[in-house]
């Protein structure tokens, strides 16, 4: 009986702790963005494209952008320094400078805060196409 009453008790704590987690909300900023990926569609070597991602803080505390990381030295960004309050939205724009690239490029921008999702990619994709003739 004693068993009977262990083995009962051990399936009870199971299941309280299983259903508090599953209840249980993260406190902590949130970066839920408006769109993750942006196409330039086709463009030509040597044009310089930019794309504005939009984001807000969906979290309960203020959000703080650490770094913006890009995959190759023809991107650049540009992104806000000081904390998003919750409720609040902010902004990365994302710059692609062609010169020298040809085909179809995909490009990933990890974005590294504090939020409960610390690292959160945005992808920008176009098709390089030869540079224009500027004779005609």
């Amino acid at each position: 009986m004693k068993t009977f009453a262990t083995l009962l008790f051990g399936i009870f704590v199971i299941f309280s702790a299983y259903a508090q987690e599953a209840t249980e909300t993260k406190n902590g900023p949130v970066m839920t963005f408006a769109e993750e990926k942006h196409d330039f569609g086709e463009i030509h070597q040597g044009d310089k494209v930019e794309h504005t991602f939009t984001f807000e803080n969906t979290g309960n505390e203020p959000l703080l952008i650490t770094n913006v990381q890009v995959t190759c030295g023809c991107t650049a960004t540009e992104w806000p320094r000081d904390p998003i309050a919750p409720g609040s939205e902010g902004s990365i724009t994302i710059m692609f400078n062609s010169t020298g690239k040809m085909g179809r490029q995909n490009k990933i921008i990890t974005i590294v805060s504090n939020a409960v999702n610390p690292r959160n990619r945005v992808t920008i994709v176009t098709n390089v196409l030869p540079k224009e003739d500027d004779t005609e």
